[in-house]
């Protein structure tokens, strides 16, 4: 079997972690990229059809597109996902070899800052910002594709390497308990285990559908998320209002009815594992 990890960044490398031997990974970047000995490089722009039809004679089995846009710009969001996905649903759909299943990172943004109470994947999308926009747009060339296709909204990922949210509470920065802004989280090592989930599912002929909300199971707001972390690392907060924040909390519910199991049910198992995991770097000798 072969799998192409397209972006390949930390979530497809963890992918490619829970798969080998089993599969044949290959990981495709913009520019060359040293990856581990369970991960073959490939180098070429996901805008560049002419390219990535090349690639794809390679006839991939499973294809993973986890991609990060260059910059917080307007432009490059768009190319990072609406050209991407543009290339990639015309060279898949013209391709002799079809892949089994293509799976498509999203975000929950696209439901946008407006939906509140709980949301599923019928709610309606109401994307706002130029960001949220892209990623929907890139959703529907997605659900073009004539290939069995899944598209995984992540609600907010963090993990070893994500510390803004530790970074913020350590430099003292809290919340106010009202207006109640609710987050919703998930740990970059359950973002690998959901694509690696549903992989093994599509290949056994389970029934899957086409979207899905990867979330843990508990939302919590920013004012006692930031407290509890707070309590864990030993600093004090000053309140400082939020200019935006959700009101909306995520459903897991259809993810959870195809089996999966999460690492880290809640914030609360993550971020003691990813706290640990940040005092041991700290301790280490020079």
């Amino acid at each position: 079997m072969k799998i192409l990890l397209a972006g390949c960044g930390d979530i497809g490398q963890g992918v490619a972690a829970k798969l080998a031997p089993s599969y044949q990974c290959f990981g495709l970047r913009r520019s060359a990229f040293v990856f581990s000995d369970r991960i073959t490089s490939i180098v070429g722009d996901l805008t560049d059809q002419k390219r990535i039809a090349t690639v794809f004679e390679e006839k991939f089995d499973v294809v993973v597109a986890t991609l990060t846009p260059k910059s917080r710009s307007e432009a490059a969001y768009n190319k990072a996902y609406v050209e991407t996905s543009e290339v990639l649903r015309t060279v898949i759909n013209q391709a002799t070899y079809q892949p089994k299943l293509v799976i498509w990172i999203s975000s929950s943004s696209v439901f946008g800052e407006r939906s509140s109470g709980w949301i599923d994947e019928s709610s309606p999308t109401q994307p706002t910002s130029f960001s949220a926009q892209a990623l929907l747009k890139a959703e529907r060339n997605i659900d073009e594709l004539r290939c069995k296709h899944i598209v995984i909204r992540f609600s907010g990922i963090y993990g070893p390497g994500r510390h803004r949210l530790i970074s913020e509470v350590e430099r003292g920065i809290g919340r106010p308990a009202k207006p109640e802004y609710w987050t919703n989280r998930i740990h970059s090592e359950d973002c690998a285990g959901v694509i690696v989930h549903l992989i093994d599912a599509c290949l056994v002929n389970s029934p899957l559908e086409s979207l899905y909300i990867a979330t843990d199971y508990e939302p919590v707001t920013q004012h006692n998320l930031r407290k509890w972390l707070a309590e864990k690392i030993g600093v004090r907060l000053t309140e400082q209002p939020s200019e935006k924040g959700l009101r909306r909390c995520l459903s897991n519910k259809r993810l959870v009815q195809t089996g999966y199991q999460f690492i880290f049910p809640t914030y609360q198992e993550g971020y003691q594992s990813l706290l640990k995991g940040i005092g041991k770097q700290l301790n280490k000798p020079d």
